[in-house]
């Protein structure tokens, strides 16, 4: 079974940029889509990035099209969320997936998509 473990989150002002990564354990990470999900206080845990077995397919959320990128080296087990121009409004707990009901799977945006998640890492953007 995979196992997530996100880090790099922290306190940045608007504008600022910040990178997120999530280590995988697990010799089969490479085989399986990915993804990035963030929940706000109150709120419901939305999608934010997806990105293909491969690497070859990604997709966002509009809010965050052309600010954040998702990337990952399946050498080093390990996928990433460069965020750049933060807003307060990208303020969440940042917690990456895995689809591993699927082998060499695309693009998925939807949480029951995905079966394995990261603890979440906190993402603070002060105005």
């Amino acid at each position: 079974q995979v196992q997530l473990v996100e880090s790099g989150g922290g306190l940045v002002q608007a504008g600022g940029s910040l990178s997120l990564s999530c280590a995988a354990a697990g010799r089969t990470f490479s085989s399986y889509a990915m993804g990035w999900f963030r929940q706000a206080p109150g709120k419901e845990r939305e999608f934010v990035a997806t990105i293909s077995w491969n690497g070859g397919s990604t997709d966002y959320a509009d809010s965050v099209k052309g600010r954040f990128t998702i990337s990952r080296d399946n050498a080093k087990n390990t996928v990433y969320l460069q965020m750049n121009s933060l807003e307060p409004e990208d303020t969440a707990v940042y917690s990456c997936a895995a689809r591993t009901l699927t082998i060499w799977g695309g693009t998925y945006y939807r949480n029951n998509d995905y079966n394995v998640w990261g603890q979440g890492t906190q993402v603070t953007v002060s105005s």
